[in-house]
């Protein structure tokens, strides 16, 4: 699994026009599932997105989590994120999961984020074309990938 983490002061997302979900201040989460990723992937990645320090404390310093925080999330699945562009100038994207395959693992990453923040976390919907809206905070803006641990 492969996420782009971006904090946010103010996210969105439109599907058709509307509204379908939106978030004050945060973690914006764009998620991809690769082919062969599993729950363990989503376990650990959702933990380490929920734990990781990248809002600032009093000093200014990026050390407080968004457990810390009590922020909010929005996630957002992406297949995009394992798009190969090796060959010519199309991207390829073999490497992402199946849609029947990604749509339960995305399911439980939110799930995941659900049981460690102890609220609800605000979501797309998977496979829709959606325009995602954000005001990034700082700008800061991460990868992280299961497989690399990075």
């Amino acid at each position: 699994m492969r996420a782009i983490i971006q904090r946010v002061t103010e996210a969105s997302v439109h599907i058709s026009g509307n509204v379908h979900a939106s978030i004050g201040h945060g973690l914006l989460i764009l998620l991809g599932v690769e082919e062969g990723d599993t729950r363990a992937d989503a376990e650990w990645l959702s933990a380490k997105i929920y734990q990781m320090r990248i809002f600032e404390d009093a000093q200014g310093l990026m050390n407080i989590s968004l457990a810390d925080t009590g922020g909010e999330m929005l996630v957002i699945s992406q297949f995009t994120l394992f798009a190969s562009t090796k060959k010519g100038n199309r991207p390829s994207f073999i490497r992402s999961a199946r849609p029947e395959m990604a749509i339960h693992l995305y399911a439980y990453f939110i799930d995941r984020l659900n049981s460690l923040s102890g609220k609800q976390t605000a979501t797309g919907e998977f496979g829709a074309e959606m325009q995602v809206h954000l005001v990034n905070n700082g700008p800061v803006t991460i990868i992280i990938d299961s497989k690399n641990k990075e």
